[in-house]
């Protein structure tokens, strides 16, 4: 595993990752290579998640695809050195950003989109010029196994290298002095990987989840909004970090919103059962069987064990105290809470830990302005749900427990990216008012730092 890493350190040091040319023949390289590998990598899904293959593409393959292009088309500007304004004091100088990859960096994805979120944030990786060790899930064995063929199959392992194992690989891999870790997971696991960059001071992205409430209040377009969230709750049968984990809806409404909850599932899921995926394995899975109370289910609640698969399940008048409230969910069950007014809200949310994402459905203008003022959340919608993810022009990352950093787009440029900043002054003359001896430049130097 040293050996790997000592490698494309010393690749990275002769400086050949640094030109527009290597990294975007790098970018084309992968480009093709997916475009190569789709049907294997959605075989893949199918037998570790048992993903429809249209929910693999979207979510898995052509979100990376899209990113890549994104990536190509703008690679060239987002290297140009960035000139800034001068203050008036550095008289006869300009000044500069320059843009330099951090060096060799290590990326651990996670189980629920174990293709997307191990290639989204390498695109970042290799635009800014860097090289990368790649730790896929152990969970997805088959992703994770189609992921290694394709990178020793056509990259430089001194440029990208796939190292697969469980828990003792990446326990090895964070004692290695890398220049940045980027962790996407749990909040507790993301925790250890803190503390292991942290003694050795190494700078850590961290993507990771929590409680992300969906608010429908009385204004909201109510069929409108229970298709969204069955949507965004049941993508990957719950298991989405952004997925909405529950639902805070004004009680005066509450009853009709769950007729359209029920209805919306109905129509997507319960003709045909293939459309929804299954849970990663069979620790989640009784894990997940252990937060349904049956006294309270108004929809679903059917399990198949021997397929690790849940129907989508609605369970109503949840309050905090039940256990299905203290942790996230991450699987297809949906519990309801009702409120009475928007403060009542606001005031609970406030005192819980930010999440990663927070979704709300409503008319009122106040109400949706309230929200985005007064929660501290990572990204989110006003009226719909999950879609903010896709999109290339917008950070995407947690804040808090929810996470640590931002990705996608020129964003993920940035992160793997150090900024050096710079001046250069012209050598013709030199005239500096705060050369010693001082005798009387103060009077000049308080008017030049006005």
């Amino acid at each position: 595993m040293n050996e790997y890493f000592e490698q494309q350190r010393t690749f990275f040091l002769r400086h050949e990752t640094k030109s527009y040319a290597f990294r975007k023949q790098l970018l084309l390289t992968l480009k093709t290579t997916i475009e190569q590998h789709e049907e294997e990598i959605k075989v893949a899904l199918r037998k570790d998640l048992n993903k429809h293959p249209t929910e693999s593409y979207s979510t898995e393959i052509g979100v990376v695809l899209y990113s890549l292009n994104h990536a190509l088309k703008n690679l060239k500007r987002w290297m140009q050195p960035q000139k800034v304004k001068t203050p008036f004091f550095n008289l006869f100088s300009k000044s500069y950003l320059y843009q330099e990859p951090k060096g060799t960096v290590l990326i651990i994805g996670p189980y629920n989109y174990p293709f997307h979120l191990v290639i989204e944030p390498l695109i970042g990786a290799l635009a800014a010029g860097n090289t990368v060790i790649l730790k896929p899930s152990e969970f997805t064995t088959h992703t994770e196994k189609v992921i290694e063929k394709m990178f020793q199959q056509n990259f430089d392992p001194a440029v990208v290298k796939v190292l697969c194992g469980g828990k003792k690989t990446t326990e090895k891999l964070l004692n290695l002095p890398f220049d940045h870790i980027f962790f996407t997971g749990s909040t507790r696991v993301g925790g250890i990987v803190y503390e292991a960059a942290a003694k050795r001071l190494i700078p850590v992205t961290l993507e990771l989840g929590g409680k992300s409430p969906a608010i429908v209040d009385g204004t909201a377009k109510l069929e409108i909004a229970a298709k969204r969230i069955a949507f965004g709750k049941m993508l990957n049968a719950g298991q989405t970090c952004v997925a909405p984990d529950y639902v805070y809806v004004e009680s005066s409404v509450k009853d009709t919103f769950e007729e359209y909850l029920i209805k919306a599932f109905k129509s997507m899921y319960e003709n045909d059962k293939q459309q929804l995926a299954s849970i990663v394995n069979q620790k989640h899975f009784d894990r997940l069987i252990g937060l349904i109370d049956k006294e309270k289910i108004v929809y679903g609640g059917k399990t198949q064990a021997e397929k690790k698969h849940i129907s989508p399940t609605v369970l109503s008048d949840i309050s905090w105290d039940d256990a299905i409230m203290q942790a996230e969910i991450f699987g297809p069950l949906l519990p309801i809470i009702t409120f009475s007014n928007i403060d009542e809200v606001i005031d609970t949310l406030q005192k819980k830990d930010k999440p990663l994402a927070t979704y709300v459905f409503s008319e009122n203008k106040v109400t949706k302005a309230r929200i985005l003022n007064e929660l501290s959340f990572g990204n989110g919608a006003i009226n719909d749900t999950i879609m903010q993810v896709a999109s290339p022009y917008l950070p995407f990352g947690g804040v808090g427990k929810s996470g640590l950093g931002a990705y996608h787009g020129k964003t993920s440029f940035d992160t793997f990216s150090h900024y050096k900043s710079y001046i250069k002054k012209t050598t013709l003359f030199d005239f500096n008012p705060a050369y010693p001896p001082y005798q009387n430049q103060e009077k000049f130097i308080k008017k030049l730092l006005k």
